[in-house]
């Protein structure tokens, strides 16, 4: 990777700040984290990869909600294992269309609704800010990397 250098700067100094504004406005930063990294993997650049980020992170906070929820109308965890088996398989299905095309991503915000205890509150919004650092550490890497000097070809 020839621009090293600028990505680790950019991917620092924005971690950085990311951390003390999550700690400020008591946001939980892990998860922020799991919404930037979706950004990087889901591989669409700009404001469309941002889009990406929040249509699939925030489809999976819907389905981990829904097994959460129609899970609680049941005694038995079969229910449960039955709402696991059907939003798994949605997550995978609604990958055919665009904008919920990173299956993944489905996944991450599912997964962090869970390890929330279904905490919607404090889920949505680090994820949300989360696929915006990602974004911003794109912006930054870019303008470090036209700042370095070009090297003359012989």
């Amino acid at each position: 990777m020839e621009n090293r250098c600028q990505v680790a700067i950019s991917a620092g100094v924005l971690a950085a700040l990311w951390c003390g504004i999550a700690d400020v406005f008591q946001l939980v930063s892990w998860i922020g984290f799991l919404g930037c990294s979706t950004f990087f993997a889901q591989g669409h650049a700009g404001f469309k990869g941002v889009v990406m980020t929040w249509c699939t992170n925030l489809s999976g906070v819907f389905w981990a909600w829904l097994i959460i929820a129609g899970g609680s109308f049941f005694v038995s965890p079969l229910a449960g294992y039955l709402l696991t088996g059907i939003a798994t398989a949605a997550m995978c299905l609604q990958a055919s269309y665009s904008r919920l095309a990173f299956i993944p991503g489905a996944f991450i915000g599912c997964c962090a609704t869970f390890a929330m205890g279904g905490d919607l509150a404090n889920t949505l919004p680090a994820l949300i800010c989360g696929g915006l650092l990602g974004y911003c550490m794109s912006l930054l890497t870019a303008q470090l990397i036209s700042l370095k000097p070009k090297t003359a070809e012989a």
